[in-house]
C-alpha cells in the first residue's frame, strides 16, 4: 500500500471525534479537505454508501468565501495566461501519468463516496487520463492563431487568436466525481484559464484528491480554486462572480444557471438531464445487443447521464433479445464494497433510492410487468436495488417519460424503423442514444434522424464517450455547448480578429470621388469572385 492510500491507521471513533471517519485515516482526510476556501466555521458530515461508515466532515463555504476563491484565482489567471501552450500541454501529461500511478487510490476514494463498481471507478480514472492527454496533444490545433483570408490579397492580413475567458465556475455532480470533478476543467486550464470548482457535497474527497494531483502535475496552486456548500447558496454566488460557467445537472437547476448567465452577459455550457432510448434493429446480433443494454443501462446502477432508459426492440428479435438481456441481468454480482467482483454497486443515498423505488412501485400499481429485479436489497447496502426490467410501461406512468437515474428501464416493441425513431424522439430531452443493427451503415443512417447530441451504432455510450475528439452534449432540454473536441476548449475562449491593412486604405484614394471608389471597388469584388476568393 503506497503513503497516499487511504487507510485506518487509529482507533479514533467518529461518535466522540467529528474528524474521525471508520473507512479513511483523518489525517489524509484533513490533507484534502484543508484545499477548501472556507471561513465559515461550518462542516457538512459525509458518510459512505457502503455501510453508512463515516467519512468526513467537509469545512463549508460562505458567498464571502466565493468571492475570496475567485480573487485569488483571478491573481494567478494573469500569470498562468502568459506561460506558453506548451508549458501548459507538459502539465497535463504530467498529471495524466500521476492519474495512472495513483489510480488505486483514486479509485479507492471515488467507491467509498459514490458506492459504484470498482470497475466504474476505474473508467474515471481511464477517462481523465484520456482527456488530459487529448488536449495536451491537441493544444496548439486548437489554440495557436491562423490566418485568415483578408479583405484584398497581399493588402490586407487577417489573424484569429483564441483568449482566455479569464475565471470559469464549474458546478459539477456526484455520480461521476473524479470524471466530472477535473474534465470540464482541463481544457480551461490549458486555454488560459484558472478555475472556481464547486463539487457535490456527497463526493467533495474526490474532488479534493483531484484538486490536489493538479498541483502535483505542475499546475499553479492558486490556479484551482474549491468551494463546498448548498447549491442555492454558494452555486449562485459563483454564476455571480465567473467569466463563464460549466455545470452538469438537473434541467431544472440548468435553466436557473442559463438565467443568471444571461443577466450577467456570460456564456455557460449544461449537460443537463436525459431520458436516452436504444434501438434493437431487426437485424441486429441480439446476443451483443444484449451485452450492450447491459452496461447501457446498469453501468454505475443507473446512474449515468447517457445511460439508456428505454429500449426499443424490433418485433423480429423482441424475444429472443428479452430473454438474453434478462438472462444476462439476472446474472450480475450486485454490492457496495471495494471488491472488483461487483458488476453493479449502489445507488448514492436514501433520496435516489426512494426515486427509484417511487418509480417501479407506481409502474407496477398501473400494470407494469417486472421481469427482473424490482427491489430494494438492504441486505447488500442500505442503498442497493436490483438492476430493473420493466415491460408494458404506459404513458400514465411516472417513469415513462420522467428521468429515473437508477437501474431501471423499460422495454418497447416496435413494427417499423420509422415508428422507433419517432418514439425515440418522443419527449423533451436529446442527450444520448443506441443503434443496433449489423449493418453499421443502416445504424448510421437510423442514428442521423435520432434528435441526441451524441448516437452510438452497436455501442452503449462508451464510442462517443470515449472519442475524445468528438463533441459530447445535449439537445432540446439535456442542454447546450459540448465538452471534448475543439467545441470543449473554444467555449472557454474569445475569438480575437486583427487585421492589418497594408499600401492602402480601405477608402476613397488620390483625391478620388465616393462614387469612383464604389465603381472601382465593384470590379474589384467582381475579380475577386471570378479568381474564386472566398
Amino acid at each position: 500500500m503506497s503513503e497516499q492510500t487511504p487507510a485506518v491507521t487509529g482507533p479514533a471513533d467518529p461518535e466522540h471525534d467529528s474528524t474521525a471517519a471508520y473507512a479513511l485515516d483523518r489525517q489524509y482526510v484533513a490533507s484534502l479537505t484543508r484545499r477548501v476556501v472556507s471561513t465559515s466555521g461550518r462542516t457538512h458530515a459525509v458518510s459512505s454508501p457502503i455501510g453508512g461508515t463515516p467519512l468526513a466532515h467537509v469545512p463549508q463555504s460562505s458567498p464571502a468565501d466565493v468571492a475570496e476563491a475567485f480573487a485569488r484565482a483571478r491573481k494567478a489567471q494573469v500569470s498562468w495566461a502568459a506561460t506558453s501552450v506548451d508549458q501548459r500541454s507538459a502539465a497535463l501529461l504530467r498529471l495524466h501519468d500521476l492519474l495512472l500511478d495513483r489510480q488505486d487510490e483514486l479509485i479507492d476514494l471515488v467507491v467509498w463516496e459514490s458506492g459504484k463498481a470498482r470497475k466504474d471507478a476505474y473508467l474515471e480514472v481511464a477517462h481523465l487520463a484520456l482527456t488530459a492527454r487529448y488536449y495536451a496533444r491537441t493544444a496548439h490545433e486548437h489554440l495557436d492563431t491562423r490566418r485568415v483570408g483578408g479583405m484584398f490579397p497581399v493588402l490586407t492580413r487577417a489573424e484569429v487568436s483564441r483568449v482566455p475567458k479569464g475565471v470559469v465556475g464549474i458546478i459539477s455532480p456526484w455520480n461521476y466525481p473524479l470524471t466530472m470533478a477535473l474534465c470540464d476543467g482541463l481544457p480551461a486550464l490549458l486555454a488560459g484559464n484558472a478555475v472556481v470548482s464547486k463539487p457535490d457535497a456527497q463526493t467533495m474527497l474526490t474532488a479534493l484528491l483531484a484538486a490536489q494531483l493538479l498541483e502535483e502535475a505542475g499546475f499553479p496552486a492558486e490556479l484551482w480554486q474549491v468551494v463546498a456548500g448548498p447549491g442555492p447558496e454558494v452555486g449562485g454566488a459563483i454564476v455571480g462572480e465567473a467569466d463563464y460557467v460549466c455545470f452538469t445537472g438537473s434541467t431544472a437547476t440548468g435553466r436557473l444557471i442559463a438565467k443568471g448567465c444571461a443577466e450577467r452577459l456570460i456564456g455557460c455550457s449544461l449537460e443537463l438531464g436525459g431520458k436516452n432510448p436504444m434501438l434493437v434493429l431487426r437485424d441486429a446480433d441480439v446476443h451483443r445487443a444484449a451485452e450492450g443494454a447491459t452496461r447501457a443501462v446498469f453501468s454505475n446502477a443507473g446512474q449515468l447521464c447517457v445511460s439508456m432508459e428505454r429500449l426499443f426492440v424490433a418485433d423480429q428479435v423482441y424475444d429472443r433479445f428479452v430473454d438474453a438481456f434478462v438472462a444476462r441481468t439476472q446474472a450480475m454480482t450486485l454490492g457496495a464494497s471495494q471488491d472488483w467482483s461487483v458488476d453493479m454497486g449502489s445507488l448514492i443515498s436514501q433520496a435516489q433510492l426512494d426515486t427509484v423505488t417511487a418509480h417501479v412501485d407506481d409502474a407496477v400499481a398501473k400494470g407494469a410487468r417486472v421481469l427482473t429485479g424490482g427491489k430494494a436489497r438492504p441486505d447488500l447496502g442500505p442503498f442497493v436495488y436490483e438492476p430493473t426490467i420493466l415491460e408494458g410501461v404506459s404513458a400514465d406512468m411516472t417513469c415513462f417519460g420522467h428521468e429515473t437515474f437508477g437501474p431501471v428501464v423499460s422495454l418497447y416493441r416496435f413494427h417499423s424503423e420509422d415508428e422507433a425513431v419517432e418514439r425515440a424522439n418522443d419527449g423533451h430531452y436529446g442527450l444520448n442514444a443506441s443503434v443496433y443493427t449489423r449493418d453499421t451503415a443502416r445504424g448510421r443512417a437510423v442514428a442521423g434522424r435520432i434528435k441526441c447530441g451524441t448516437v452510438n451504432v452497436n455501442e452503449a455510450y462508451g464510442a462517443t464517450f470515449g472519442s475524445l475528439g468528438a463533441p459530447m452534449g445535449g439537445m432540446r432540454e439535456s442542454g447546450m455547448g459540448r465538452r471534448q473536441g475543439a467545441e470543449g476548449i473554444h467555449r472557454y475562449t474569445e475569438a480575437q480578429s486583427i487585421a492589418t491593412q497594408r499600401l492602402v486604405p480601405i477608402a476613397p484614394m488620390f483625391g478620388m470621388s465616393e462614387e469612383t471608389n464604389a465603381k472601382v471597388l465593384t470590379a474589384s469584388l467582381r475579380l475577386l469572385n471570378k479568381l474564386g476568393r472566398a
